[in-house]
């Protein structure tokens, strides 16, 4: 199978390219306002871990590579009052739009109707797109440790302070895992998903937890659809979770967060 993961960096890369003529980064820099409200993203995560309370983070977009179009009549803000009137601790949006259809406007336009704190779900590869998240108002960025190198990680990370925004560092594997343990940043998400494969397999936050000290903070990503998936990733340590498919494919979104959240 291709690796759409490459496919997707690579497509980002012209994108950017494109975006930065319309609007360069100085231009950009002077978008952003004192103003800008920070919710707090990693404080509650940590938490949820150390007081062993079941934490999601709802994901909002249209559709995946791996599932297609998820969503017809796709409205984050709809989607996002639901999830917060169900107990959801906080929001996930997808902002690539090649692939996944989203856009970033959907986080401030998502702010302005929820009180819960936005995590940017893009590829982020440029100091650009970090500029971008703090002025539509993201309060935490995701960034996928398999298409940085260490040097970008700890740039990104070392920006995203100075703009007040958390970070989750996402990792696959147990080579990924070590790089980030030597990173030293405190949120960790293992995501089940194979990038450039898009296989699942549930039990690899499970597994690469096991390596981990409770330094850290831990999230398990994708394929999460039951309360006994979540039994299970509570027997090992793990307490915070970001959830899309099964909640956006849901007919009765508020019953089964309930579900999960028992």
């Amino acid at each position: 199978m291709t690796n759409i993961l490459k496919k997707i960096c690579e497509d980002k890369i012209k994108e950017l390219e494109e975006t930065k003529k319309r609007c360069s980064i100085k231009t950009l820099e002077k978008l952003i306002s004192p103003k800008l409200e920070k919710r707090e993203f990693k404080k509650k995560l940590i938490s949820a871990q150390l007081n062993n309370k079941n934490f999601i983070i709802g994901e909002i977009k249209k559709q995946s590579p791996s599932a297609g179009e998820i969503i017809k009549n796709y409205i984050p803000e709809d989607l996002a009052i639901t999830y917060e009137r169900s107990g959801i601790g906080a929001l996930s949006i997808l902002t690539e739009t090649k692939y996944f259809a989203g856009n970033i406007d959907h986080l401030s336009l998502v702010k302005k109707k929820s009180n819960l704190p936005i995590l940017r779900k893009d590829f982020i590869i440029d100091e650009y797109q970090i500029i971008e998240s703090k002025i539509y108002q993201a309060d935490c960025i995701l960034l996928i440790l398999s298409i940085l190198t260490d040097k970008q990680i700890n740039k990104f990370i070392n920006l995203a302070n100075e703009f007040k925004l958390d970070c989750i560092i996402e990792v696959h594997d147990e080579e990924e895992l070590k790089r980030a343990i030597k990173i030293n940043y405190p949120v960790i998400g293992i995501n089940n998903r194979n990038l450039k494969s898009l296989d699942i397999n549930i039990n690899n936050s499970i597994k690469l937890n096991k390596n981990i000290t409770k330094d850290y903070t831990i999230i398990a990503e994708s394929g999460i659809k039951s309360q006994i998936d979540i039994k299970k990733f509570n027997e090992s340590g793990i307490y915070n979770f970001l959830i899309g498919e099964s909640l956006l494919k849901s007919r009765d979104k508020e019953k089964k967060i309930g579900e999960l959240l028992l």
